[in-house]
């Protein structure tokens, strides 16, 4: 490509003043589409093939999973009441290429009314983690958990009060969308810096969870369209 329009621009020596200014504008519109093509990587697929190979993580119990489909594709559901566990799967992600996470979901029932700081609050009815090994434990790994509150607003954040090494951070909230479907993105390496101060440059894994095990409570949720992305 780059050849390509090297020698169009010689080209241009040769042609009337008119037809030159609309090849310099295709040429300029040929640079412009190459530059802000996005790169992608996505995460889930949500097929049953995929679901059989993801890693089962039960914190007390296990949440019910359901596979399905609509017209923007697979999807996964999530039901919750009184337990919680969560479906994983390592997968190398190169944040200097494609540090921005883009996640779709939504919320059917929520948890309104709980303390989401605190340890009998600590329930979610949808989360994303992004997980950096940092050590040979998976205790000493750091973790952001990307969550849809029914508490809190957009943009808030806090330690985990189980672990320092995991951050909540609210990418939506039932408070403005409750039973719809709700795309939103975060630049992951600008919140490990923010949140953790670790520059990093490459993710271990990726997860979904929702939980209800310390509220008891009942939450229904749907994940679709987990995917990274350069921009």
């Amino acid at each position: 490509m780059k050849f390509k329009i090297f020698i169009a621009s010689i080209n241009l020596l040769y042609v009337r003043p008119k037809m030159k200014i609309l090849i310099q504008i295709l040429i300029l519109s040929l640079f412009v589409a190459t530059s802000s093509k996005s790169e992608t990587l996505k995460v889930f697929e949500f097929t049953q093939e995929e679901f059989d190979q993801l890693k089962k993580r039960k914190v007390k119990g296990e949440t019910t999973w359901t596979l399905g489909s609509n017209e923007s594709g697979e999807y996964i559901r999530a039901e919750a009441e009184g337990v919680g566990s969560g479906l994983g799967k390592e997968i190398l992600i190169d944040l200097n290429r494609t540090p921005i996470i883009n996640i779709t979901w939504k919320i059917e029932k929520d948890l309104s009314g709980i303390n989401e700081n605190s340890k009998k609050g600590h329930d979610y009815a949808a989360r994303v983690f992004v997980v950096k090994k940092t050590g040979s434990t998976a205790l000493s790994n750091r973790a952001v958990n990307y969550v849809f509150s029914s508490n809190n607003e957009i943009g808030k954040y806090w330690r985990s009060p189980y672990t320092k090494k995991s951050i909540d951070y609210v990418l939506s909230t039932t408070k403005q969308n409750l039973n719809e479907w709700v795309t939103v993105k975060a630049n992951v390496k600008e919140h490990f810096k923010l949140l953790h101060d670790l520059d990093v440059s490459e993710l271990s894994g990726v997860a979904i969870m929702t939980d209800t095990d310390n509220s008891k409570l009942k939450a229904i949720s749907y994940y679709q369209n987990i995917y990274f992305s350069s921009q």
